[in-house]
């Protein structure tokens, strides 16, 4: 396989996983807010969004190739990397578990293309 497959299939990966973050990430601050727990759990959401956040930005620079989304991308790892660890604390199921979940692959996916 060449390394512009290999590349591209690591690019690939790692918008897929930033989608699902934003997707997960999304649903987990919205059901944090929701569900009257937004004081207790303020620290959840505003890393949920910043995932959100970090993942969107990501996916729009490694789909144009931008010179600067390694960079983001180690940013993102690390964002999200902090939020599973926040969500796995909660230890509420659900939508949390998934998230903290989908936030370890995206940040595998991420610190990746950062290196």
């Amino acid at each position: 396989m060449s390394t512009t497959n290999t590349n591209q299939q690591q690019t690939d990966r790692c918008i897929k996983d930033c989608a699902e973050v934003v997707r997960l990430a999304s649903r987990c601050a919205d059901e944090c807010l929701g569900g009257g727990q937004g004081d207790t759990m303020s620290q959840c959401v505003r890393l949920c969004l910043d995932c959100v956040d970090l993942a969107t930005t990501c996916m729009e620079l490694l789909g144009r190739n931008s010179q600067f989304a390694a960079q983001l991308c180690g940013v993102c790892a690390e964002a999200c990397t902090v939020c599973a660890k926040e969500c796995d604390t909660q230890q509420s199921g659900g939508i949390m578990h998934k998230c903290a979940e989908a936030c370890r692959s995206c940040s595998e996916s991420c610190r990746q293309m950062a290196a």
